[in-house]
C-alpha cells in the first residue's frame, strides 16, 4: 500500500479544520495525516468541544473518496479498537463513534467530507485524560506501557487493513466488540434492544414488539 503522507505540528486550533483548508486550497493528497500535540479548538460530532491536551494523540486522515460512504464509521471503528488490542487493551465501541475502555470513554471519531475528499478524525487519549461532566473518561497508559507515536503507527496499519476490509467482516467484528448488544438502551426517550446492524450498516434496535434503524441518532447505554 502507499505509505502515508505525515504533516505533524504543534498546538494548533483543529487537525480537522486544518485539513480542511489543505483541501479547500489544493494541497492535499490521499492519505495525508495531519497530527498535532495540542488543540485549542478540537470538536467532535454536533460540534462539542474535544478537550486537548499534550500527550494524546489527535490526527485527521484524509483519503480521496468517490462518494459519502455510511459504513465506513464501522471501518474506522474497528480500526481503533483493534488498535487498542494490539497493545493489549480490551475495548468496546459504542455507537455511533465512541470507544470505552471498562465503559469510560477513551477515543472518538468524526467523519467528514470535503470536495472528493473524506476526513477522518481521530482522537485517542494516551497520556492524559480530560474530566467531562457528562461522561468518564480514562487513558492508553493506565493500561498498558505505550506513547503516542506507538499508536500512531499502529493506527495506520489498521486504518489500511479495515477501511479495505468487505463490510460483512467489518459488521461481524464490530458486532463483536460493540457495547450493550442484545441489552437495552435509550432511543429517543424510549427504553430498546439493542440487536445489531443490517448489511446496509443501519442500527437495529426493537422496543416491545417492533423493530427500528438508525443510521446517525445517538443512543445511551
Amino acid at each position: 500500500m502507499d505509505a502515508y503522507k505525515l504533516i505533524s505540528l504543534d498546538k494548533i486550533p483543529s487537525t480537522q479544520d486544518y485539513a480542511h483548508d489543505l483541501i479547500a486550497h489544493g494541497e492535499a493528497t490521499n492519505k495525508t495525516v495531519v497530527t498535532a500535540l495540542a488543540q485549542s479548538a478540537g470538536r467532535g460530532r454536533y460540534k462539542r468541544t474535544w478537550v486537548s491536551h499534550h500527550g494524546n494523540l489527535y490526527a485527521s486522515f484524509i483519503f480521496k473518496t468517490g462518494e459519502r460512504d455510511p459504513k465506513l464509521s464501522y471501518s474506522i471503528a474497528v480500526a481503533v479498537a483493534e488498535t487498542m488490542i494490539a497493545f493489549g487493551i480490551t475495548p468496546q465501541i459504542k455507537w455511533p463513534n465512541d470507544i470505552l475502555i471498562n465503559g469510560k470513554k477513551i477515543s472518538g471519531i468524526l467523519i467528514e467530507y470535503s470536495q472528493n475528499f473524506v476526513i477522518i478524525g481521530i482522537g485517542i487519549n494516551v497520556e492524559t485524560c480530560p474530566t467531562v461532566k457528562e461522561y468518564k473518561t480514562t487513558k492508553m497508559i493506565e493500561y498498558a506501557k505505550v506513547s503516542v507515536n506507538d499508536v500512531l503507527a499502529v493506527l495506520m496499519k489498521k486504518i489500511d487493513k479495515w477501511r479495505c476490509a468487505d463490510f460483512s467482516i467489518v459488521r461481524e467484528r464490530w458486532t463483536e466488540l460493540a457495547a450493550a448488544i442484545n441489552k437495552t438502551i435509550q432511543y429517543h426517550g424510549k427504553v430498546a434492544e439493542l440487536i445489531g446492524l443490517n448489511e446496509d450498516g443501519a442500527l437495529v434496535l426493537r422496543c416491545d414488539s417492533k423493530y427500528m434503524l438508525t443510521y446517525a441518532d445517538e443512543i445511551s447505554i
